[in-house]
Formats: structure tokens, sequence, C-alpha cells
């Protein structure tokens, strides 16, 4: 909504909250007109042409599936839903109704993921043959007992919340979204003894629901190529370090790329270098409201397409399994 204030080409006409006080305080911040606690009543109205979706993971699909039922234009928060199934229907359904579906990955935004990309594009790592990928917390559970801490309503704990950002970008850099196999492991020590919370969002609380999903995993992801990429997140982890953080390493044969910030390893003329790079403030779009806007009115080519979207939803069911049963999941 934020983002929508400020764009010049569309404006923020209708929200559905069922929560009362959030309903308010929303509409009243970004002086919003109209507002309805049943989103049927919001899909109803013939002005609105496209909507965004940021509920709980489980209404992810169905939602998004009425809303272009009801031929709107639809941006999603990730994850695009609890599975592979449920997000290739979304995508059948926006093909057959002809419009716009996005999955909002905000990295993909990224002034630095811009400058990583343009630095790939040049050819200056050489061959990339593996990659990390890394989003961790020390002591960052998004309230237990919320939808995010039961796998019915999220799908999945860290790897669904943090995971999905920093593999879509990853791969996004890579330029890759096949992948033949996932190995995964999963854990959830804090969470089930009530520690490791951070004070975050307005989703309503219920001590008495179990916490039935993953504080720590890490996957390695082989690619049709070959190449790897190793996945590492964590809602709550004794880490080193008391920030949150999140990165990407890629390694080539002629140098490597870490983000974020974007930084170049390399042999220089006296040794080896690291090169801070400077974020790229060229024409890549740098809010994912106002692209989504631009491709709903302007036929602008998504920079989050639904396939990659879909391909990496798969990777994250593979995840899931692979943990679960504890084997090699094969994804081809």
């Amino acid at each position: 909504m934020k983002s929508l204030a400020s764009c010049p080409w569309a404006a923020t006409v209708a929200i559905a909250e069922k929560n009362p006080q959030r309903q308010r305080q929303a509409a009243e911040r970004f002086s919003v007109g109209r507002s309805y606690t049943d989103y049927h009543e919001l899909l109803d109205q013939p002005d609105i042409d496209a909507v965004t979706i940021a509920l709980p993971n489980c209404l992810h699909a169905p939602v998004a599936v009425e809303a272009l039922q009801a031929r709107k234009h639809v941006l999603l928060e990730k994850p695009f839903a609890l599975n592979a199934k449920e997000a290739a229907k979304v995508a059948a359904v926006a093909q057959k109704v002809r419009r716009t579906v996005m999955v909002g990955q905000s990295l993909r935004f990224d002034p630095q993921t811009h400058t990583a990309r343009a630095c790939l594009q040049r050819g200056e790592l050489g061959e990339v043959y593996h990659a990390r990928a890394w989003w961790r917390r020390r002591a960052g559970i998004p309230r237990i007992g919320s939808w995010f801490t039961q796998k019915a309503q999220s799908g999945g704990g860290c790897m669904i919340d943090l995971g999905v950002q920093v593999l879509d970008a990853c791969l996004h850099l890579l330029g890759e979204f096949e992948a033949v196999s996932v190995s995964a492991q999963t854990y959830a020590k804090f969470g089930p003894r009530g520690t490791g919370e951070m004070d975050w969002g307005k989703s309503e609380v219920n001590p008495a629901k179990p916490f039935d999903v993953e504080d720590y995993g890490v996957a390695l992801i082989k690619l049709k190529s070959g190449r790897t990429v190793l996945l590492e997140t964590s809602w709550a982890a004794f880490h080193p370090n008391d920030e949150r953080e999140r990165g990407l390493d890629l390694l080539g044969t002629n140098a490597g790329l870490s983000l974020y910030p974007a930084r170049l390893h390399r042999n220089g003329p006296l040794g080896q270098e690291t090169i801070q790079l400077a974020p790229s403030n060229g024409a890549l779009p740098q809010d994912r409201v106002h692209h989504f806007v631009d491709c709903v009115l302007h036929g602008a080519k998504p920079l989050v397409p639904l396939s990659e979207s879909l391909a990496v939803q798969k990777i994250l069911d593979g995840i899931q399994a692979s943990a679960r049963i504890g084997k090699e999941v094969r994804l081809r």
C-alpha cells in the first residue's frame, strides 16, 4: 500500500481485512475509502482491476484463483502456494483468463541483485559451478502460535518463509531453475520449547497450537546443468553473529561474487582482491508493486515469470519431502 501511494499509474481503492482493528488502521493510514470484511465483496467490485494478496500461505492459491476468475490481475506474496500442485492450478487459471499473476519476490528488485546480474552477464566470473544462499536469524521466529508456525497454514517454517527468497534470487542470477534432485535436513530445536521468538507481525496467536514446522534447514540442490546450490536458513540458532543476515555466494572459474552487499572476489595484479560493487541505478525496476502495475497496464514482461515461481515451488516441495523421508528426492 505504501508503494501504491507513490505509484503514478494506480491507487488503492479498497481493502479486505476481517480483523476490525487492522482494517481501520490500514484504511486510516492510507486514506482508503472502502473496506470489506469479506474479500468476496472486494472481488465483486467492477472498478477494481487488480489485487494484492498478503494472506497466510494456505490462502494464497485459493484466493488467487477466485481473484482471477473475477477477472482481476494478481500480485501474490511469497511463497507461491502451499505446494506445486496448488501453484500449477493458479498458473493454469491465469493463462485461461489472460490475466497477469506475479509472485512479489523482493530480492529480484534489489539494486544489488541487478548489479550482480549485470556482472554475470558480462562473463566476469567465468564458469559458475556452485552457489551458496542463506538467510539466518539467531532469534527470529515470527510469533510462536501464529499461522507462521503451524504447518497446515504455512506449509513449512524458515525454508518457506526465508529460504524461498534467497533461493529465488540465486536461481535468477544463475539463470537456471530446473533442479534434478534435492537432499535436505530440517530441525525444530527452539520453537517447540517456546524460545527464539521475535516481536513481529500482527497475526493472531493461539498458544495452544503446536509448533510443527522447522526453525533451521539446510539443502543441497542439484541443477540440470550439473551446478549445485547449498541453501541454509534459520529462524533460530546460535550463529556467531547476533544480527539477522542474508547473502549469496557464487563461485566461478575466474572470480567469485557475493551479495548482500555486492562484492567481486578475484586475483588482481597484487594478489587476491575484493571489490565493492556500486548498486545499479539503471533502467531495471526497483519497486515490485510499480513493476506489477507496469506489467498490467503497459504490457511489461514480469521480472518474476510465473514459470520460474512454479519451479521454485517444486524445489521447496522437494526440500520438505527429502527432510521428511531422510533421503535424496529426485525432481525429474
